[in-house]
């Protein structure tokens, strides 16, 4: 079956579950308010098929967020919004207007970031931090701001200054007592080491996820033992130094 006749197939699926008389009691419930953590999980989980590098769980997952594609589209479309194909021809003639030396005259790219900087010049909202998702995880939104600031000039030279930075934010969430305080001094202190990763050219996000996979594979390691949880802190904290230093010898 072609990719085309595919997708008339799933939408025809969507259609027939948002039927108001004969389709499913959930789906009809539904809205893009209530369907919008579905979609996030999505792609979650195909990033996560990406990072295992399972291929047969990478084709399942895209199907599943292929749906809440078709799913908001099936929505729009009872409600006089727009329908699939609006969406499908929207993204074509982005692309196309995205690599003018593809698909036009143009010698060269002039850049994909310019290119955006020209379609957001034309929207009611002109900064330089416009259409940054709100939705964004914070640390990678956090990273997506500063690199718009930064494209204005307003950026350290070099990493030193958001490490000393660190340094500072550090210092004032130290000398806090008040909770409210805390919460916004630890926010600043967060800001700040986004920041920092994003001079080492290092993101954020996917180094976070690595430091989880680590911390989930050492623990599941120690709680095995015999007597884990009968232990006191010293007895686990040598567990965790042993299986710190086994996974160091294994292969990244």
């Amino acid at each position: 079956m072609s990719a085309s006749s595919s997708l008339e197939r799933l939408t025809a699926i969507m259609e027939r579950l948002r039927d108001p008389v004969s389709g499913c009691e959930w789906d009809r419930a539904q809205d893009f308010a209530s369907i919008v953590p579905y979609t996030i999980e999505e792609a979650y989980e195909v990033a996560d098929a990406i990072e295992r590098g399972d291929m047969g769980a990478l084709a399942d997952e895209l199907g599943d967020l292929q749906l809440q594609v078709v799913f908001h589209a099936q929505m729009a479309a009872e409600a006089g919004h727009f329908a699939l194909a609006d969406v499908m021809d929207g993204i074509c003639d982005k692309l196309e207007r995205r690599h003018p030396h593809i698909f036009g005259d143009a010698a060269a790219t002039p850049g994909w970031e310019e290119i955006k900087a020209a379609e957001r010049s034309k929207t009611k909202d002109n900064s330089a931090l416009a259409g940054v998702a709100l939705a964004l995880p914070a640390l990678e939104r956090a990273t997506k701001l500063q690199r718009r600031a930064a494209r204005t000039g307003f950026d350290w030279p070099d990493s030193s200054g958001p490490r000393a930075k660190v340094d500072e934010e550090l210092a004032e969430l130290d000398v806090e007592t008040a909770h409210q305080r805390q919460f916004e001094e630890l926010g600043d202190l967060l800001f700040a080491v986004a920041n920092l990763a994003r001079h080492l050219n290092i993101e954020p996000e996917a180094a976070l996820r690595h430091a989880n996979r680590k911390f989930e594979t050492r623990f599941r390691a120690i709680e095995g033992e015999a007597g884990f949880e009968a232990m006191n802190l010293d007895q686990k904290e040598a567990l965790w130094v042993a299986a710190k230093q086994a996974q160091a010898v294994e292969p990244d």
